[in-house]
């Protein structure tokens, strides 16, 4: 059985509050009850409720961007390695919605210096999708005029899923994980547009 960190409970309880209320609607009384602690406890831990934001944005941020380069790392061939990546984003925003629109709507939320340091990640994200459609062109595999905006449409389709996705709906994860890598290949295939 693993024991989960007091510093994880508060990690935990902000996804649920700023998930459930938005980052301003949260109090970190909030948190601190939602994690069974007193609310000095959140001080401990993090110096204010932004800071609990901007871990949860960084992790959340960490994980997709080793979503990704793992994806881009599992082929050789640049349509598997497509299909592959914009499947595994897809289905990793599904898989944790929660994260992905706490992350995704609350980025204004965050300082100055930490939407730095999160777009980092983001520009990251970004460059793994470019680097593997411009691989697919340069051996001519793929047809793509615009790598930059092709990568960010791609990218996009897995992040939209936060915005509306919820488990239990009338497709999984999965299914549109799968609808997506599809689309993906059919949209930068010579001969398919």
């Amino acid at each position: 059985m693993t024991t989960i960190t007091a510093r994880e409970r508060l990690i935990n309880a902000a996804v649920e509050a700023f998930a459930e209320k938005g980052f301003a609607g949260t109090t970190t009384r909030d948190i601190a009850s939602r994690a069974g602690m007193s609310p000095a406890a959140v001080y401990v831990h993090h110096d204010s409720k932004e800071s609990l934001l901007f871990t949860v944005s960084l992790n959340g941020h960490r994980k997709a961007l080793d979503v990704i380069t793992t994806a881009a790392a599992s082929s050789a061939d640049p349509i598997e390695r497509l299909r592959t990546m914009v499947y595994e984003f897809s289905l990793w925003h599904a898989d944790n919605s929660r994260v992905g629109r706490i992350v995704q709507y609350e980025y204004h939320a965050l300082t100055a210096d930490h939407r730095t340091d999160v777009a980092g990640y983001r520009r990251s994200i970004e460059k793994a999708m470019q680097d593997a459609l411009a691989d697919g062109v340069d051996q001519g595999v793929l047809d793509v005029d615009d790598v930059p905006g092709t990568a960010f449409s791609l990218l996009s389709l897995g992040v939209d899923l936060v915005r509306w996705f919820e488990p239990g709906g009338s497709r999984s994860g999965p299914e549109l994980a799968t609808l997506h890598a599809d689309l993906a290949v059919r949209m930068t295939r010579p001969n398919s547009r």
